[in-house]
C-alpha cells in the first residue's frame, strides 16, 4: 500500500521545469488578444440587449456563481455608467490582460482578469459561443492557478525571489494532461458510437454547414472516400489519445496527428481560434518533454558520428 501510494504521488507530483508554462502563456496570450481582435466590431451588438439577458437567465439557473457581465453592469448601473461604456470596458480588460499574458507582464492578474472577462463574455453570449469559448476558460482556470511567472516572462526578471517548486510545476502540468486525455477519450467514444464518423458522412456535413462551408461543395464530392479515411482516422486518434500520448515512443507521432488534425479542421472549416487553443494546450501539456528527448536524442547520435570519424 506504501508502495502504491508513493507511486501515486510520484505521477500526480513529479518534479517539473517551466518551459510549458511559458508555452501556455504565451500561447494563451495570443489566443485572447486575437479574440479579442476577431470580436471588436460585434462585441457591443452581440454582448447588450436582450440576448444577454436571456443568456444570462438561463446560466442563472445553473448556478448564481457563474460569472457574467451582468456583474460589472449592475455595479456600473449604480454610478450611472452606460450599458455601452461597460462592455466597451470589458473588451478593454480583456485585450489589456492577453497582452500582459504575452510579455509576461502582472502575468497573475493578468490570466485572473482574462479568465473572468472571456468567461463573462462566453456565459453572456452563450448563443453564439463554441468550442473555442470553452477550452479557453479551461486554459485560463489552469494557467491563473499554476505558479506564475515563468522564467521567460518580464516579471521573472523584475522579480527579486525566484524560487520555484519543482513538484508544483510537474503537478499543474500533469493536471492539465489528465483532462486533456479525457476531453478526448470520450469525444472519441461517442464519436465511435454513431455511424456517421465510420462512414464519412458526419465530416461531408460539417463542411457544408454554413458559416463553415468555406469549401466549394462540388470540390467536396470529389473527397468522398477521403472523408471515410479522416472519420475514421479521427475516431481511432482520439480515443487512443490517453494510451498511446504518455508513451515516449508514441507520443511524438500522436502529438503530431493530433495537432496536424486541428490545423485540418483550422483550414478546411475556418476555426483558426479552436485550431490554436487545441495546439497550444497540447503542445504545452506534452510537448516540451519530447522536445528535449529529441534533442537529447540528437546530441547522442552527432557524439557517436563524432567518436566514429
Amino acid at each position: 500500500m506504501q508502495v502504491l501510494r508513493e507511486r501515486l504521488l510520484g505521477f500526480l507530483f513529479p518534479d517539473g521545469a517551466d518551459q510549458w508554462l511559458a508555452i501556455l502563456r504565451v500561447g494563451l496570450g495570443f489566443q485572447v488578444t486575437f479574440y479579442s481582435l476577431s470580436l471588436r466590431n460585434d462585441w457591443n451588438y452581440l454582448l447588450s440587449g436582450t440576448a444577454r439577458k436571456l443568456a444570462e437567465a438561463l446560466v442563472s439557473l445553473e448556478s448564481h456563481f457563474i460569472p457574467r457581465l451582468g456583474w460589472p453592469l449592475a455595479l456600473a448601473a449604480q454610478v450611472g455608467l452606460p450599458e455601452e461604456t461597460v462592455i466597451f470596458l470589458a473588451w478593454v480588460c480583456l485585450l489589456t490582460a492577453g497582452c500582459g499574458l504575452l510579455v509576461g507582464f502582472a502575468s497573475r492578474v493578468s490570466a485572473i482578469l482574462a479568465w473572468f472577462f472571456q468567461l463573462c463574455a462566453a456565459k453572456s453570449g452563450g448563443f453564439v459561443s463554441y468550442g473555442v469559448d470553452n477550452f479557453m476558460t479551461i486554459g485560463l482556470f489552469y494557467l491563473m492557478l499554476s505558479p506564475l511567472p515563468d522564467r521567460y516572462s518580464v516579471d521573472w526578471r523584475l522579480r527579486k525571489s525566484r524560487s520555484r517548486d519543482p513538484q508544483l510545476l510537474g503537478f499543474w502540468r500533469r493536471v492539465i494532461q489528465l483532462h486533456l486525455c479525457v476531453i478526448y477519450f470520450f469525444s472519441g467514444l461517442t464519436k465511435c458510437l454513431g455511424s456517421g464518423w465510420w462512414d464519412g458522412s458526419n465530416i461531408w456535413r460539417a463542411l457544408i454547414r454554413p458559416p463553415f462551408n468555406i469549401i466549394d461543395p462540388e470540390i467536396l464530392v470529389g473527397w468522398k472516400y477521403f472523408f471515410l479515411v479522416a472519420g475514421i482516422f479521427t475516431c481511432l486518434l482520439e480515443i487512443g489519445y490517453p494510451f498511446l500520448i504518455w508513451n515516449n515512443k508514441t507520443r511524438r507521432i500522436w502529438l503530431i496527428s493530433i495537432c496536424a488534425m486541428h490545423v485540418g479542421i483550422s483550414l478546411t472549416m475556418g476555426m483558426y481560434l479552436f485550431a490554436f487553443i487545441m495546439i497550444v494546450l497540447n503542445v504545452a501539456a506534452f510537448g516540451p518533454g519530447l522536445i528535449r528527448t529529441e534533442l537529447r536524442m540528437y546530441q547522442l547520435g552527432t557524439a557517436r558520428r563524432g567518436a566514429t570519424n
